[in-house]
């Protein structure tokens, strides 16, 4: 047995630095010191997931380096099992991140070890499993193994389609919710720049979607129903990760027995929270934060 929600994902160290403003194109801009900090979408996923409660097995890779050490042990510390995390002769994923002053931030990741995990690592992971989280930092031959292999063992599996990427009609069958933003969501549907309706995303083949809209909360869509959860108000400090947290806490609570509507609420309760904080896994929030 692994543990109820399983997270098949990136891991990576995060290099923030604040910035007045983005560079341009050939530009240098001055900003604030490096701050290193635990990340990657799948390891935020699980420590947002296990924070609140749920019991989380991480599967992953990391380099044979410092970086590697450091996100080993703050998984372990956020409660997380790492059994399943293999160290691989690639550097630790590392994801370069400039924050400015409204919150917002633009970043570049370099996979490293992210790349080297291949669908074997899943091979045996499902026992005892509830929920799949997946994302798509790792490649997508282990994302769509990992789908489909979570689905044939009866556990529900919930992808997040970040960073999008196009894949196969059989995999979105056979995922049960499909985690999308905005942008992600007119880029599978072809609309960018134009209004689509969310019902078309149950068109690609997944049983169900959420769509994330940031601070207007999220949207529900089942074949019966498009349900809008609202978000709770906040000053956003720092953007970084809330989307990941958004995924661990729907994973956490859907493994938990709450219908997706429910799932959904208690989300944006914690991504909300996530963004009034810096930086990605620290600014996560724990069961007690929650009221």
């Amino acid at each position: 047995m692994t543990a109820e929600v399983l997270v098949a994902g990136s891991i990576n160290a995060d290099l923030v630095v604040s910035a007045d403003r983005r560079p341009g194109a050939g530009e240098t801009v001055l900003g604030g010191d490096t701050v290193l900090l635990p990340g990657g979408k799948g390891a935020n996923t699980a420590v947002a997931a296990s924070l609140i409660g749920a019991d989380v097995a991480m599967v992953g890779a990391v380099g044979d380096d410092a970086n590697g050490r450091l996100l080993l042990n703050s998984l372990r510390e956020a409660g997380v099992s790492v059994d399943l995390v293999r160290t691989v002769d690639r550097p630790t994923g590392a994801a370069y991140i400039v924050v400015t002053p409204d919150g917002e931030n633009s970043i570049l990741v370099s996979p490293g070890a992210n790349s080297a995990l291949e669908p074997s690592a899943l091979d045996g992971a499902f026992d005892g499993a509830r929920v799949l989280a997946v994302s798509m930092e790792i490649p997508l031959p282990t994302v769509e193994h990992a789908v489909i292999a979570a689905a044939e063992a009866g556990v529900r599996v919930l992808l997040n389609l970040s960073p999008v990427a196009k894949v196969s009609p059989r995999t979105l069958k056979a995922v049960d919710v499909l985690l999308v933003n905005e942008h992600e969501a007119a880029w599978l549907l072809g609309t960018e720049g134009t209004q689509a309706d969310p019902r078309g995303l149950l068109e690609l083949g997944p049983h169900s979607a959420v769509l994330t809209r940031g601070a207007e909360g999220a949207l529900v869509i089942t074949a019966d129903e498009v349900v809008e959860v609202a978000s709770p108000k906040v000053e956003a400090v720092d953007t970084t990760g809330a989307g990941d947290a958004f995924t661990g806490a729907l994973a956490a609570s859907l493994a938990d027995g709450a219908n997706l509507p429910d799932a959904a609420r208690l989300a944006v309760k914690v991504a909300a929270i996530s963004v009034t904080r810096p930086g990605a896994q620290p600014s996560y929030p724990r069961a007690g934060e929650l009221d």
